[in-house]
């Protein structure tokens, strides 16, 4: 257990946006609701979770940018690549963009089988059935 990651806390902009957007995403891929209280929520699979808490008002003042210093992507894996479809076609039913269109779903290389996109904050979102262990960097 040593090294690996406990959890990842994120501040959103609007939870109740957010809470939507991830709760299908993270369920689909395995989690489980853990926390739920008035100002956030976190999803848990195996020791690892996420939370996600609403910003305080006095905060919000700059909106969150993935090329800042910070934060720029999470990446989960799929099943397979066929999870990784369904993944897509459901992102696409929510209206939710999909990042690199021209080069889906090999955008981070002819290996690397992912779809990229955007949570309501614009943070990016990957993905992946690769195999390969290197990280990918579209």
């Amino acid at each position: 257990m040593k090294g690996l990651l406990h959890h990842i806390e994120l501040y959103v902009s609007n939870l109740e946006r957010s809470v939507e957007f991830w709760g299908w995403l993270l369920e689909e891929l395995g989690y489980t609701l853990y926390q739920d209280w008035q100002e956030g929520k976190s999803w848990k699979l195996g020791d690892t979770y996420l939370v996600f808490v609403q910003t305080e008002e006095r905060f919000l003042d700059v909106p969150y940018h993935r090329c800042r210093t910070g934060l720029n992507h999470l990446a989960f894996h799929a099943e397979s690549r066929e999870h990784v479809d369904i993944i897509t076609t459901q992102l696409k039913n929510r209206n939710v963009r999909i990042l690199y269109p021209d080069t889906h779903p090999f955008a981070g290389g002819e290996s690397h089988y992912a779809v990229y996109f955007e949570d309501p904050d614009r943070m990016k979102v990957e993905i992946v059935a690769s195999n390969d262990s290197r990280a990918s960097h579209a």
